[in-house]
């Protein structure tokens, strides 16, 4: 461990190292375990190491090695966190969470739940109704409980289920759901009651029926019933030079820019110390939460509100990246490393990818007198992470270009999470999309929480917003067309809208450090994305639970700990803990170490072409220097030319030539 850098990963080392030291501090009592993962170092003690590493003079003392552990005691369901210090193996603290707060899921839970499900004899007299033909059978998906209950303190797993042809292991399931849902005891594992789900536009329920047959939706290739596409050739890309980064463990420099690839098992994908020539811009960069409440209001689908980051996990349900499929050209892969629920380290093959795209031009002037022109492509470093949550794909990634732009691109695919739906007659309802037979897709929305730490160019920033206005009428505007801007300093912690009407911008600026052409301070600036905020009644327990998510902008005085806009434990959360208590203490904001947190997402109601895999919706935000720099930052890329790039001409049908050539001399 001497040899690592303050801000690695955990290493499976040290998993085994606090198994060893839990062990030790409950002797003869087993540990179930959820979570073993780094904790980060306090911020006030690794800024001087980071200050000192990006100087490159002599680096102080690390920070003490923490690492954080959730467990369930088994022998009396309790449910623990532990901080540990890996430096010393000793226990720092070890606190009982009270009753009714639960951890995340974790992957062998859900494993073992579908079996406990499909074997519970309740669950097999409901399948037993449903009279299936040879050949089919029933599977399902474990699904995060939600909360409709204030009084409710057990862990609890609803199963919705799913009637699938085994011949084929991607057979849509999702295109045939049942109308049986079995709750589950997750620390007895004892049944809770078997829930009947609606089957038509209002909460009536029935026994389960023997099942109508309809034809599945299917989208693996060698299940569709058209044949595939014949006329696409192969796009190749290549670089036979490799790539331009270096990468030194989880050091990566990449032209002028300068970071660390993060990665945890709640956030995944985390960049640290963003620097660009030399300067800091951002010390930690990563997408806090994120919550999809569904807008069915038939119980007992009003449940259905996943928290994707705090209830399992994007770390844990990253994808295994593969060559020539999730990412083209020449890759550089991150692993990551997570416990199973014995505490053994399970490695993460490949769950980050990196590499350089090409994304048109950078920029182009043609000097119109002469016919000179000047052209520069933009090239971008782009770090990956996909994660299966279920049902839905995210694809998430950090674009770095050589003019100091960050952004943060997400995109969303995968497959709906539906319901069973009496649809034979036409029947349609408002709240949701008939997407096949005897299935409709709810709709529901995907809110994510960027959390954004910044450094521009030292660790005390002062966060405003700007609006483009008209000038009033008077002498200064006798023709009526000027336009300024409105500043607005926020300085004290608490929350903003965005406004397209306005064009209102967010920035970053540090007081101390002037430009000394516009005579500005330096800055960065957000484009921030407009999004439609939760739409759950501020009553709900949905609103209550994700309070991140009713307002697009939060800006918060740092505080170590501080991470997750939903607070720490979302799964069956009655109340969020989060981003709006810290917002709510009116700490002095202005010229500190200050968080932004913006949420943006998409309002999905769904369409039939998002059935049975969606095509990719994307969004974005973007993170520019606004006079940070005196002049455009990538005046120094090399032009772009034929003799670097090797393009080629597609070639003209020799039947065809000689026609052009006459039909141009007709005219």
């Amino acid at each position: 461990m001497t040899s690592l850098h303050p801000l690695d990963p955990i290493t499976p080392g040290e998993i085994q190292l606090a198994v060893r030291i839990l062990e030790s501090a409950f002797p003869g009592v087993k540990l179930r375990y959820k979570r073993i993962d780094l904790q980060e170092p306090a911020k006030n003690e690794v800024v001087p190491y980071l200050e000192a590493e990006r100087r490159g003079e002599v680096r102080p003392r690390k920070p003490a090695r923490l690492l954080a552990a959730m467990f369930h005691r088994l022998d009396n369901g309790s449910f623990y966190k532990a901080l540990l210090n890996a430096d010393t193996k000793s226990v720092v603290s070890a606190k009982e969470m009270p009753k009714g707060v639960q951890g995340p899921v974790d992957v062998d839970e859900m494993i073992e739940m579908e079996q406990v499900c499909l074997n519970h004899p309740a669950v097999k007299a409901e399948i037993e109704k449903l009279n299936l033909p040879a050949g089919m059978t029933v599977c399902l998906d474990p699904w995060i409980y939600g909360t409709d209950d204030p009084n409710e303190t057990r862990r609890l797993v609803q199963c919705y289920m799913y009637i699938v042809a085994h011949d084929h292991p991607q057979n849509n399931h999702y295109s045939l759901p049942c109308k049986f849902s079995p709750v589950f005891d997750g620390i007895t594992q004892q049944l809770v009651r078997m829930d009947y789900l609606p089957g038509g536009g209002d909460s009536q329920t029935t026994e389960t029926q023997p099942w109508n047959q309809v034809s599945t939706v299917q989208y693996a290739h060698d299940l569709l019933d058209e044949p595939l596409r014949t006329d696409l050739k192969p796009y190749i890309v290549q670089q036979p030079e490799g790539a331009s980064f270096t990468v030194v463990g989880n050091a990566v420099q990449w032209q002028k820019w300068r970071f660390r690839v993060g990665f945890n098992n709640r956030e995944g994908l985390v960049l640290h110390n963003v620097t660009y020539d030399g300067r800091n811009t951002f010390y930690r960069l990563s997408v806090s939460e994120m919550t999809v409440p569904y807008g069915d209001p038939r119980a007992p689908y009003h449940r259905k509100q996943a928290f994707d980051v705090g209830d399992v996990g994007f770390g844990i349900t990253a994808n295994q990246l593969s060559l020539g499929c999730d990412c083209l050209g020449h890759i550089k892969y991150f692993d990551g490393y997570r416990c199973d629920s014995q505490g053994t380290p399970i490695q993460l093959n490949n769950v980050i990818c990196m590499h350089e795209q090409d994304n048109g031009l950078q920029h182009k002037h043609t000097n119109y007198r002469s016919g000179a022109a000047t052209v520069v492509r933009n090239r971008q470093l782009v770090i990956q992470m996909i994660c299966t949550v279920a049902n839905y794909e995210y694809i998430f990634a950090f674009i770095l270009d050589q003019a100091a732009n960050i952004e943060l691109e997400v995109r969303a695919t995968g497959i709906l999470s539906t319901v069973a739906f009496d649809n034979q007659n036409g029947q349609t309802v408002p709240w949701g999309t008939n997407v096949g037979p005897g299935v409709m897709a709810p709709s529901h929305q995907h809110l994510f929480s960027f959390r954004i730490d910044p450094a521009v160019d030292g660790f005390r920033n002062t966060v405003y917003y700007e609006d483009s206005v008209p000038m009033p009428e008077d002498d200064q505007n006798p023709w009526l067309v000027g336009y300024t801007t409105e500043q607005n300093v926020i300085k004290t912690s608490g929350s903003a809208s965005t406004s397209v009407e306005r064009h209102r911008v967010f920035k970053f600026r540090n007081d101390s450090i002037t430009n000394p052409i516009t005579h500005k301070p330096i800055a960065y600036k957000l484009h921030a994305m407009p999004s439609q905020m939760l739409l759950a009644h501020p009553k709900s327990f949905g609103s209550r639970r994700a309070r991140f998510a009713t307002r697009p902008i939060w800006v918060t005085k740092y505080q170590d700990g501080e991470l997750y806009a939903g607070g720490e434990f979302t799964n069956q959360s009655k109340d969020s803990n989060g981003v709006e208590v810290w917002a709510g203490r009116n700490d002095p904001v202005e010229n500190e170490d200050v968080v932004l947190w913006h949420t943006f997402g998409l309002t999905h109601n769904p369409r039939i072409e998002d059935f049975p895999v969606m095509p990719m919706e994307r969004v974005s935000v973007m993170l520019r220097p606004d006079g940070f720099f005196t002049k455009n930052p990538a005046l120094d890329v090399p032009p772009s030319a034929q003799s670097f790039n090797q393009s080629t001409l597609h070639p003209e049908p020799a039947c065809c030539a000689g026609s052009q050539d006459k039909h141009q001399v007709k005219l």
